[in-house]
């Protein structure tokens, strides 16, 4: 059986896997073992009880970060005229109607987020098998179908979060990074789970959050004490 490595044995020391951590507590370990050359992402997993195989337990949504998520993101808008417009002026990195559309068609991909007005999603609904897999096709459910295209993209550059659960039932996503304050990682972490927990779907039974542990890049995780981030579950 190959060894752990050095700094991975260094950085489980102290680690009780078992522990429900206090928040605060949680992420001041995370920090101080997000020793890597990088600024490692600090991420969020949670169990939810949830099946998302059936239609009515799928959970999705959107977390504006109150710190932002520390990423530089290329934001791309399908719109026209004074749309366009407003996306370009809002800091959109790319911006088209049906030449971008055959641009995308074609595999080129020039952007991490991807929002369009809604008279253009008949024009990006044919995108499908190739914004879909890679889980940036524009859905009014997270705001990236909206004619408030220069909202949607501040949102974007700010820190907003999409999420959706996986079919383990788990959803997962990066709430900031290892060099955020302390103060800075507790608020997005709560801002995340309190998203979460608002987009509960009316076919969830029983306990929805199961677990929510946090980690660093290449740290390991800690389990949270769901009661010292929120009150509801």
């Amino acid at each position: 059986m190959a060894k752990a490595p050095k700094r991975t044995k260094k950085n489980v020391e102290g680690i009780d896997r078992a522990k429900l951590y206090a928040l605060d507590e949680a992420v001041k370990l995370v920090k101080s073992r997000a020793n890597a050359k990088f600024d490692e992402t600090v991420e969020i997993a949670m169990n939810l009880g949830v099946d998302p195989r059936h239609a009515d337990q799928m959970v999705r949504g959107v977390c504006n970060l109150p710190n932002g998520s520390g990423r530089k993101l290329r934001v791309g808008v399908f719109a026209k005229g004074a749309k366009a417009e407003e996306a370009k002026k809002a800091g959109a990195d790319v911006v088209g109607a049906e030449d971008l559309v055959e641009i995308v068609s074609k595999g080129t991909i020039d952007f991490d987020r991807c929002i369009a007005t809604p008279d253009m999603m008949g024009l990006v609904g044919r995108l499908g098998k190739v914004l879909g897999p890679r889980g940036m096709m524009p859905n009014p459910k997270v705001g990236t179908v909206t004619m408030d295209v220069a909202g949607a993209v501040k949102a974007a550059k700010g820190g907003a979060v999409e999420f959706r659960v996986e079919k383990a039932g788990i959803v997962q996503a990066g709430v900031g990074k290892a060099s955020f304050s302390e103060d800075q990682l507790a608020g997005n972490v709560r801002a995340f789970v309190d998203a979460v927990i608002k987009a509960k779907p009316q076919g969830a039974k029983g306990t929805f959050v199961k677990k929510v542990s946090i980690s660093s890049t290449m740290g390991p995780g800690l389990k949270l004490d769901l009661g010292s981030i929120t009150t509801a579950a």
